[in-house]
């Protein structure tokens, strides 16, 4: 469900047709409803891919979850750890 106000607002300022300014608008909102369990996983597996070691990566990740919009919990490196490896 989104918010109209917001859509209108979207198309206005950036000149984009209503109906893709609503595709915009949920395209958003769905980056930011994922779980941090998800996101943990997914950032730790792209910094891997750089050979960015855990120390680091688990750092990156906690300082990036303390700014995400949507604020995620306090995670430790211990329960980074855990949800990476289980």
């Amino acid at each position: 469900m989104t918010d109209d106000d917001l859509i209108h607002r979207i198309a206005a300022s950036t000149g984009l047709p209503a109906s893709v300014a609503a595709r915009v608008v949920d395209d958003v909102l769905a980056w930011y409803d994922e779980p941090v369990e998800a996101y943990v996983r997914r950032r730790h597996a792209e910094l891997q891919l750089y050979g960015t070691r855990n120390a680091e990566a688990f750092a990156l990740i906690a300082a990036e979850l303390r700014g995400r919009r949507v604020a995620a919990p306090e995670l430790s490196e211990r329960q980074l750890r855990r949800i990476v490896y289980g």
